[in-house]
């Protein structure tokens, strides 16, 4: 069976070579059909995932996506578990697209669709996130990256930071913290502690190293913690702190952060963030809508600021520097 494969596959991979792309396509979904109705999954998906990967190469990118998006059809009628291989033929193929090819964005949502139904992640499978949301970074589709990096691997936490802190640099340097907590509050949001601090770390660090003359002060707490303190951003400071009150599960703090940075706060749009993270990890209670977790997350993904600024592709500050919830 496998030469039998072998061969159609080569067959196939010789009209690409020739320029057939249509030809190879249809056919393609013709020998892959044959099977899944065999329920030879295993073949199916050997055919579908090298011809997609050949068209890709040819710059086919509409072609090889659709036969990528039959691939991932056939996970699902296979009910295939995410692992290292099923994982890895959907990887190759997503570095294969082009940035600006329309089908990638579908291939990537039924890839997360397949991975939350038959893995262990209701949100998706962590390192397929990770893969598009490095990608998104790297294309400077911030709003797009943020999506996924935000529920990626530990690794996300670096490249999010970072794509953040230079998405920062092409604006004003008073608005770092609002850069900061576009990581920050979202990784608070989801429970993910750890990378919040991974990422409040790395972005304050490249501030420091940038900015000889911040005047960044080294405080000790009285627990023996040091913290960094930046006199002229207060909300960096209330971003540092907070981290510090969320890690000793002090709600005494908690709120007397809120009183003592009223003022800053009440001039961006973290309100809510912070009413969810108040309930979340100290147990203060306020009245809330119903699903409030599904619109907050959408309000801190959402493109654009209050004043609704358009999403342009590659980020800076004129093209809507920050999401509402957290600006």
């Amino acid at each position: 069976m496998a030469s039998k494969v072998d061969r159609i596959v080569a067959r196939l991979q010789e009209k690409i070579a020739e320029g057939d792309y249509y030809e190879a396509q249809q056919q393609t979904r013709v020998a892959a059909s044959r099977y899944i109705k065999t329920k030879n999954w295993p073949a199916a998906i050997d055919i579908l995932n090298n011809v997609a990967q050949s068209l890709l190469k040819a710059g086919q990118g509409g072609s090889g996506g659709d036969l990528c998006l039959m691939m991932v059809d056939v996970y699902k009628q296979a009910e295939l578990k995410p692992d290292s291989a099923s994982k890895g033929r959907l990887l190759t193929c997503l570095r294969l697209f082009a940035p600006e090819e329309p089908t990638r964005k579908s291939f990537i949502g039924e890839m997360m669709g397949w991975s939350s139904k038959f893995g262990e992640y209701p949100a998706g499978d962590p390192e397929l996130h990770h893969v598009a949301g490095s990608l998104f970074a790297e294309e400077h589709e911030p709003y797009e990256a943020e999506k996924h990096l935000i529920i990626g691997t530990r690794d996300s936490a670096e490249i999010l930071a970072k794509m953040e802190y230079t998405w920062y640099k092409e604006g004003d340097a008073h608005l770092a913290p609002h850069f900061a907590a576009r990581a920050i509050l979202p990784y608070l949001l989801v429970g993910n502690l750890r990378d919040a601090n991974a990422a409040y770390r790395i972005f304050t660090k490249a501030l420091s190293a940038d900015n000889a003359g911040l005047n960044v002060q080294e405080v000790a707490t009285p627990n023996s913690t040091t913290v960094a303190v930046f006199p002229s951003l207060p909300l960096l400071n209330f971003l540092g702190l907070l981290l510090l009150a969320v890690r000793r599960g002090a709600p005494e703090v908690f709120k007397g952060l809120l009183s003592k940075y009223a003022a800053q706060i009440n001039e961006t749009s973290w309100a809510d963030p912070l009413d969810m993270i108040g309930e979340m990890y100290f147990g203060i209670r306020k009245p809330r809508q119903a699903n409030p977790l599904m619109d907050m997350m959408s309000g801190l993904f959402g493109g654009g600021g209050g004043g609704g600024a358009p999403q342009q592709r590659r980020p800076g500050l004129r093209d809507g520097p920050a999401a509402p919830g957290l600006d």
